[in-house]
């Protein structure tokens, strides 16, 4: 079993090098496809580096930044493995995780599994109680449109089987992605699981990107992929 890990990166010089540290020490096969969506932080310069030290790296570079569903779209293009993860360049999202996210895919049950961050006993760093509220609303929405019952829609990792992957076309460019994956796989009728994972969130100040706006913007992604390709 071949992991392909996508890490879309957007301004994470702080953070790059140790996630790709983090994800390199997980005991499994696997590429990272890592896309730099036009970095102007010196992003894109520790990335070249990455890749000249490790054979396993593929590394893509946009010309322009277009978001993450945009870079998402460009990883997902690359893959060569037989399970794809979502990993964000930040350090919000731990790789120790993976055991888990994997398991239900290994053991025949799932065909896409969430990574909740709201489930279970894992460690989880106290932060904003709105944008707690906001991703309970929007995660409701989310399921009201879907007749899913997930607790965390809009979480960073999903891991899904290759073919799956493979069969979706993204058109979102920013966060909106997050609401059309969750949205075609529910139309593809995925054998879909949750697991809890644990969750060192960051505020502003440490380079938060997502806003309430991406949350408005949300909204009107579960709606636009509910009904409209």
């Amino acid at each position: 079993m071949k992991l392909s890990i996508v890490i879309p990166v957007y301004n994470e010089k702080a953070t790059l090098a140790e996630i790709v540290r983090r994800v390199q020490a997980t005991p499994y096969e696997k590429e990272l496809i890592i896309v730099d969506d036009a970095s102007t932080d010196g992003s894109r310069d520790i990335l070249q580096q990455l890749a000249v030290e490790a054979d396993n790296i593929r590394a893509f570079y946009h010309d322009r930044n277009q978001g993450k569903g945009a870079a998402l779209r460009t990883g997902f293009s690359k893959v060569s493995g037989d399970i794809v993860i979502i990993q964000d360049a930040d350090l919000e999202y731990n790789p120790i995780d993976y055991p888990e996210l994997l398991a239900p895919i290994e053991k025949g049950l799932a065909d896409v599994v969430f990574g909740s961050r709201l489930i279970g006993a894992a460690p989880h760093r106290v932060l904003f109680f709105w944008h707690y509220v906001g991703n309970k609303v929007v995660t409701t929405i989310s399921n009201m449109m879907t007749n899913l019952n997930l607790t965390d829609m809009e979480t960073c990792y999903k891991v899904f089987k290759a073919e799956i992957i493979n069969d979706i076309k993204i058109r979102s460019e920013r966060f909106g992605v997050e609401p059309e994956l969750t949205a075609k796989i529910a139309r593809k009728r995925c054998r879909v699981y949750e697991v809890p994972i644990s969750y060192d969130g960051r505020d502003y100040s440490e380079g938060k990107k997502i806003t309430w706006r991406d949350g408005i913007a949300a909204l009107y992604y579960i709606i636009r992929f509910r009904f409209w390709d």
